[in-house]
């Protein structure tokens, strides 16, 4: 049989060797050394064994990089596992922030429609500032501020004639809007620091005298004269005698304005934020 001359072979992907195969980084000398043939020279068959070794150091050269890599990526791994962590600790982080921006956002909205409310409940009210009366914000609730002196004689607790006048003009107008008489009112009756005496057998004191004022401003806005009046049911009194005052009780003029019946707006539960941060002290 006739021998297959190796240089016309199939050139292989890889050649065996022992103990296993020949790398395939390898493949491109066999070829060298499949066209060599007979007739090279010593010195080009020690060349070629010399660059077989330099591709054989090459290989091990890669494998240790090889290695140094995957070590590499372990620790990678490592290190991003240990990030992930840290990665899913902030997206719960970020979660709470964007609770609370959706929180404020609620609130922002809340507080736009309270805002909403205020000015149209100011400008409802705004007829009783013509009239000389006074609206204003005090212990976060609206006021309309009615001069005792006006209402009232000095250490009475009947209604004046002029005082009748100005409550009967302020029933109107709440009359007049079916929105303001359905809020619920508190009648505040307040003094100024200066003790009874003509009438401490009546009222005891202060608290007696402010308590009694209160009343008598509740009872009259709420008496139906032909067929109208605002309900009872949605108002209280209250007598705070000298412990709220509006001016320090120095001087006649800051007792006299100490001197006062107050109508108090309840707010609604929406209405319960701080109301000054809506206007301008």
């Amino acid at each position: 049989m006739t021998r297959t001359d190796p240089v016309h072979q199939k050139p292989r992907t890889s050649s065996r060797r022992r103990g296993g195969f020949v790398p395939l980084v390898l493949a491109p000398l066999l070829l060298s050394w499949g066209s060599l043939g007979c007739g090279h020279s010593e010195r080009e068959w020690q060349a070629q064994l010399g660059r077989y070794g330099d591709l054989g150091q090459q290989y091990q050269n890669q494998q240790a990089e090889l290695e140094r890599a995957r070590a590499e990526v372990a620790r990678l791994m490592g290190e991003l596992q240990r990030q992930g962590l840290n990665l899913r600790s902030e997206q719960a982080k970020t979660g709470d922030l964007q609770q609370l921006l959706d929180e404020a956002k609620a609130q922002a909205a809340l507080l736009e429609r309270v805002k909403a409310r205020f000015e149209a409940l100011r400008d409802k009210l705004k007829e009783l500032t013509e009239l000389g009366l006074e609206v204003r914000i005090r212990h976060n609730k609206m006021v309309v501020s009615l001069p005792g002196d006006v209402l009232f004689a000095p250490g009475s607790a009947k209604l004046s004639r002029a005082g009748e006048n100005v409550l009967s003009k302020v029933t109107k107008a709440l009359l007049s809007d079916p929105a303001l008489a359905e809020r619920y009112y508190q009648v505040a009756g307040h003094t100024d620091n200066q003790p009874v005496v003509r009438t401490a057998e009546e009222f005891k004191d202060n608290w007696g005298l402010s308590l009694m004022r209160a009343r008598e401003v509740l009872l009259f806005v709420t008496k139906v004269e032909a067929g109208r009046g605002l309900d009872i049911k949605r108002w209280s009194a209250a007598g705070y005698a000298d412990t709220d005052p509006v001016a320090p009780n120095s001087t006649p003029e800051a007792r006299r304005k100490n001197r006062r019946v107050e109508l108090v707006v309840q707010p609604d539960v929406e209405e319960m934020l701080d109301l000054k941060s809506l206007v301008a002290e």
